[in-house]
């Protein structure tokens, strides 16, 4: 948690930007996971009320009255059944102080709130809900369908909020570079423990160990797997093999709820085979070419697509693909190896914002999405860097079999692409390197002062070591 000074500040900004109306921050409930009182732990605060407000217990709402310059922390005190079993918390009174909130109401008046608006005529601004309970508390405040309500949210509030958490704060970089040492040990420990016969699940598991133990959490579910073609391949029982790749992709969520991400790839048997430098080398070099490129002013789409290029025509050189490059990453081809983007904004969300829906966040008036073609459709982050901004830098290259198949079947891209030569990499697996990236004044760096090995002299070196 900031200082109540930060808090105050912000919502002062968001009401100027909003300009008026009543502005309503739901906050997060417990989520049950099989039953009522097994809930997922640690809970978790929705990202842009806690923004906002900071503070982290389940239940509660911000109400700000842009032009009563009133604002409203709406919740229901702990009884004394839950304080038997959790101990004692902080009255909504009190934890509205700690962040310079001078007005608190029970949770019952919301509709009230809701109601007087909509008599007076006046505009209540709301971010469209992810959340199932949410949703319906919405529905019940509004009598709008849960369906309707992402095409009835304050597009003024959303551009409002993905304003203000775009860019980050100097305060906010620091919780950024603690999520990252975070993230370092995460890795690190992977690395130390990979070798034949050990199972993805374990390693999977003592990743996350790391992430808890320094109270933390995991920003997203660990991916570890030998399968690194799979872009979300969950740790299984399987154990570690003799010569293939393991690919581990894996963040930290600090106490405040700043994140890291960030994906190695590295050989099993702690040495990597002439065909893996191969293809391992395209990747590492296009992961740091995008450090050259990326600077404010510059769309990240350019970013993605100088990335695509580089390695299309690395990839030229081991004779898979072919052509004219720009012809290819017009067609598309490069997608059979690079289905998804160069990254996106990073924060309190690993995928900062994603809520809001992805073309309010990485997009803007001068960039629009590309949807019509595979692999450009899922370029998360294209609109214009800006300093402060925060993206990821993960290039990969993937031998995906049934995507082979698919493509060679229907000659999709065939004058680009050597198919009787990709089809020796079936069995190959997949190659990612991902770092988070800082856009500074004059250029960018990547966020953590310790840098998880990648060049693969570094990488073998450490797992010999270790």
């Amino acid at each position: 948690m900031f200082s109540k000074e930060t808090y105050i500040q912000r919502r002062k900004e968001l009401k100027r930007l909003v300009g008026s109306g009543i502005i309503v921050l739901l906050g997060n409930n417990e989520s049950p996971c099989n039953y009522p009182n097994n809930a997922y732990y640690p809970f978790r605060q929705d990202s842009s009320f806690l923004y906002f407000f900071g503070i982290q217990r389940d239940g509660l709402a911000g109400v700000i009255d842009i032009d009563a310059d009133r604002e409203t922390l709406v919740g229901d005190d702990i009884d004394i059944e839950d304080i038997v079993w959790y101990g004692s918390v902080d009255s909504v009174r009190d934890l509205a102080a700690s962040v310079g909130v001078g007005h608190t109401a029970p949770m019952r008046q919301l509709r009230d709130i809701f109601d007087e608006a909509k008599a007076k005529g006046r505009t209540v601004h709301y971010l469209n809900p992810y959340r199932y309970d949410n949703k319906l508390q919405l529905f019940d405040l509004t009598g709008i369908h849960p369906d309707r309500q992402k095409a009835s949210a304050s597009m003024a509030l959303i551009k409002a909020v993905v304003k203000m958490r775009s860019v980050k704060t100097p305060e906010e970089i620091e919780e950024l570079e603690r999520a990252a040492e975070i993230g370092y040990k995460m890795h690190t420990t992977a690395m130390r423990l990979t070798k034949p016969g050990v199972t993805e699940k374990y390693i999977g598991g003592q990743v996350d160990g790391v992430a808890h133990s320094y109270g933390a959490q995991v920003s997203f579910a660990t991916i570890f797997s030998q399968h690194g073609e799979i872009m979300h391949g969950s740790p299984s029982m399987a154990k570690l093999e003799d010569g293939r790749l393991a690919l581990c992709d894996a963040g930290a969520e600090t106490v405040n709820n700043y994140c890291s991400d960030n994906t190695r790839t590295y050989p099993v048997n702690g040495r990597y085979s002439q065909r893996q430098l191969e293809i391992y080398s395209i990747v590492e070099a296009c992961h740091d070419h995008a450090l050259q490129v990326a600077r404010p002013g510059v769309k990240y789409m350019d970013v993605h697509f100088a990335v695509c290029r580089m390695m299309f025509d690395r990839l030229k050189e081991l004779g898979l693909a072919k052509g004219d490059t720009d012809e290819a990453l017009s067609a598309g081809a490069h997608a059979l190896f690079l289905p998804h983007g160069l990254g996106h904004m990073m924060g309190m969300d690993v995928h900062d914002m994603e809520g809001l829906d992805q073309i309010n966040v990485g997009f803007d008036e001068q960039t629009r999405p590309i949807l019509d073609q595979f692999g450009t459709n899922a370029l998360r982050m294209g609109r214009r860097l800006e300093e402060g901004f925060v993206v990821t830098d993960e290039p990969g290259i993937y031998f995906i079999p049934a995507l082979i198949d698919n493509w060679k079947a229907s000659g999709h891209c065939a004058e680009f692409l050597n198919f009787d030569q990709i089809e020796t990499y079936k069995d190959f697996g997949g190659i990612r390197i991902e770092d988070d990236l800082l856009i500074t004044a004059d250029g960018c760096r990547f966020i953590g002062k310790d840098r998880i090995p990648y060049h693969p002299k570094d990488v073998e070196a450490f797992m010999a070591n270790n």
